[in-house]
């Protein structure tokens, strides 16, 4: 008889959904499922991914010495404490991967990443949901959720995808009274969005239990190329990169993200692009009765009456070529998740919307 079996938590876990891309018998859709940018890559990322192409047949850096310099000179770190993944997914992976394992709890929130409970079951741990108040974390219900068996706690600051944050000062109580055995992690996938924020830099260097991740996927235009890092403690970095596959990155993406950080710039232009489109959109949708939480982040969740109200209302707009993203998924069945695109994406998203609502488009 076959005796091969998977880990403990893997058969449990569910597959990730992504954002839809396309629907069936409709040509020239915009994408708003996924919070890319509109705007796409900056022109430098993309003549630097046009000169790697000389050098593919050699094998990548095994250390991102230039990216890790890059960034931590663009954000005042010290690259000595920076690590490169692929994507920050899979620095969260390394997180957990290294410091949880079977029977250990991780702690996410309702309204969290989806990936949390993924990478928990992956390494055999137990996750952990915790409520939110209105949408908006909660650290006293996650300082109640810990256990001697809590390893990990993810934060999402600002929220994805309720995109909502907390102060700095609620995320340092909430670091300074975590167990000793927890780390902390802040997954900061949205933090170019908020002006003046550094997303959680403050924090984790007054600790020795935080780490913070980012990803060049949102502001930076790269999804494609799949690059993130995190930043932490010496002890805790040298740890993830002893489970680090030493080739996890290539030239390409590499030479994408190290142009992309440095042109400031670019990202200051679509930093203003979104916070004034943002704002447009939700008062728009407002006026018509879907209101939306001050977003932090380069998408809104437009709230509707219920979920069925939420499910026509996304229907009607895939019919006239948007797509935007349910997150019945995350606990907000009423909801519907809409990125924040150019100005014509963000016209036609409240002029359909607003012809669903029974106005005029």
């Amino acid at each position: 008889m076959n005796q091969i079996t998977p880990q403990p938590g893997i058969m449990d876990i569910a597959l990730y959904q992504g954002g839809k891309s396309h629907v069936e018998g409709v040509a020239n859709v915009i994408k708003l499922s996924s919070n890319e940018n509109p705007f796409g890559p900056s022109p430098k990322a993309i003549e630097a991914v046009r000169d790697s192409a000389t050098t593919l047949h050699r094998y990548p850096s095994t250390d991102h010495y230039s990216l890790r310099a890059a960034i931590g000179e663009v954000h005042g770190l010290d690259p000595e404490r920076i690590i490169c993944g692929v994507g920050s997914d899979e620095v969260l992976q390394f997180v957990v991967q290294a410091y949880a394992g079977v029977g250990d709890e991780v702690i996410h929130t309702e309204h969290g990443f989806s990936m949390y409970p993924i990478l928990a079951r992956m390494a055999g741990a137990v996750p952990v949901q915790v409520p939110e108040r209105e949408r908006v974390v909660d650290v006293d219900a996650i300082l109640a959720a810990c256990t001697d068996k809590t390893r990990v706690v993810f934060l999402t600051n600002p929220g994805n995808p309720t995109s909502t944050m907390i102060p700095e000062s609620e995320v340092a109580r909430l670091a300074d009274n975590l167990p000793p055995q927890v780390i902390l992690v802040l997954d900061g996938a949205y933090t170019e969005y908020v002006g003046g924020f550094d997303g959680g830099v403050s924090v984790v260097d007054a600790r020795s239990n935080v780490i913070m991740t980012r990803t060049f996927s949102k502001i930076y235009g790269l999804g494609g190329m799949r690059v993130g890092w995190g930043y932490g403690p010496k002890e805790i970095i040298d740890v993830l990169n002893r489970i680090r596959q030493p080739f996890n990155l290539s030239t390409t993406a590499l030479a994408a993200a190290e142009a992309a950080v440095r042109d400031r710039e670019y990202v200051e232009f679509c930093r203003t692009e979104n916070a004034r489109l943002r704002v447009w959109l939700a008062d728009e949708l407002a006026k018509i009765g879907v209101p939306s939480d001050p977003s932090c982040t380069n998408f809104i969740l437009a709230r509707f009456a219920d979920q069925q109200e939420a499910e026509a209302c996304d229907a009607y707009l895939q019919q006239h070529g948007l797509i935007v993203r349910r997150v019945a998924g995350y606990g907000l069945p009423n909801a519907l998740r809409i990125t924040v695109g150019d100005e014509e994406g963000c016209r036609r998203v409240a002029a359909t919307i607003t012809a669903f609502k029974g106005g005029v488009a």
